[in-house]
């Protein structure tokens, strides 16, 4: 794969089981057991057993090894095991690693995972307390001092710009939860289930970090989510239609930092997930036009909107207009805002079910969908489309 060329991998692979376990707030049992959980979830759906399995892939972040998981859910031996790092940036990227082992014969069956006690464990959302000794630890080190502690308090600094920057008002943040919680008060899975908000409501919600309010910023979840990997050829013989790994990609821009990366030419856009967006349109041949249903990684809403820019919905500063105006269908679960915090996994399964058919915010005659992953971090797109 090249920043600069289309690459081979798209139609090699497919999405044929996803599995999951329930989103709550405390799970009571191990992150292992949310693992294997949604494991054996997503081989069920895909008509599939632990021993037709030979790779898995994960989060660096996750604490159940590929090894343990393998032996806990009764997975025989592996010939590929893999992980991405940098947090949510890394979900869609797991798909893409399985598509090129699966593409390239290195395996067959390759299940990807992620599962945490993120809210009854350990919650992201409380800032950085103790780091090791890295070179990521020092970057954050120049930000730290001043109060940017916490995850939101690092995506306020871009969002306030681009508020300022196009004379706009939080209100267009709120488009987005609205949104997100409208699709969640339909999905029976979701945490926010039956409870919609208005704009009204995201005003009143609390600062955060102005200019974002608690319902600018995603859940804290227990939960797994995984995800069954296959050829296009193996998966035509399962029992669910496939969802085929149309383009996947991967990007880092200049300067890039996590979450930090203040430094840059302007903090308005996104530079990592433009590279995502060049290479998932140039090696898809396929434009915005083209998509049916998007799937948008929405930690926080201010970096929704900027991943319709970049991506070429909308030109920039105009993404709250095109939220406004329903012009795509998205976050059809309720995102990570409205279903549950995954680090993006369940957005996956969400956008097979809509090549599937079977959302419960079914887009008619959806065909491909766009996913994102965690943004402000190196991250990873794909697209996702129906069997030809």
């Amino acid at each position: 794969m090249s920043i600069r060329r289309a690459d081979t991998l798209g139609g090699k692979a497919a999405i044929v089981g996803i599995g999951a376990t329930e989103f709550s707030k405390d799970s009571g049992r191990s992150e292992l057991k949310l693992a294997v959980e949604a494991v054996r979830a997503a081989l069920d759906d895909a008509g599939l057993t632990p021993a037709d399995v030979d790779g898995l892939v994960t989060f660096t972040m996750d604490t159940s090894p590929e090894i343990t998981v393998a032996q806990a859910a009764g997975i025989g031996e592996l010939s590929f095991f893999s992980r991405i790092h940098y947090g949510g940036g890394a979900a869609c990227a797991t798909v893409q690693q399985a598509a090129l082992a699966v593409a390239s014969g290195i395996a067959d069956v390759v299940v990807c995972y992620r599962a945490f006690n993120e809210r009854s464990g350990r919650r992201f959302g409380a800032g950085v307390q103790r780091r090791e000794p890295t070179a990521e630890g020092a970057a954050l080190g120049w930000n730290l001092p001043y109060g940017l502690l916490t995850p939101a308090s690092w995506v306020a600094m871009a969002a306030q710009r681009y508020l300022h920057a196009y004379g706009r008002g939080p209100e267009v943040f709120g488009q987005v939860a609205v949104l997100d919680r409208r699709h969640a008060a339909r999905n029976p899975a979701a945490y926010f289930h039956g409870k919609p908000i208005t704009l009204a409501d995201h005003a009143a919600s609390r600062w955060i970090v102005e200019p974002l309010r608690l319902l600018d910023c995603c859940q804290e979840t227990d939960g797994g989510q995984a995800l069954v990997v296959t050829s296009v050829e193996r998966a035509r013989d399962l029992p669910r239609p496939p969802a085929v790994v149309v383009a996947a990609a991967q990007g880092a821009g200049r300067s890039q930092e996590q979450m930090t990366s203040f430094y840059r030419d302007g903090l308005t856009g996104l530079p990592e997930t433009a590279v995502v967006a060049r290479q998932l349109w140039r090696s898809s041949g396929l434009t915005p036009a083209d998509i049916d249903v998007g799937i948008l990684y929405d930690h926080f809403t201010p970096f929704v909107l900027m991943q319709l820019e970049e991506f070429g919905f909308c030109g920039p500063g105009e993404a709250g207009d095109f939220v406004a105006a329903d012009a795509l269908p998205l976050n059809t679960h309720g995102g990570q805002l409205g279903e549950a915090y995954l680090h993006g996994m369940n957005g996956i399964a969400e956008a097979v079910r809509q090549i599937r058919g079977t959302s419960v915010n079914q887009v008619a005659g959806a065909a491909r969908s766009l996913v994102t992953a965690g943004t402000g971090v190196p991250t990873s797109g794909l697209v996702l489309g129906a069997d030809d």
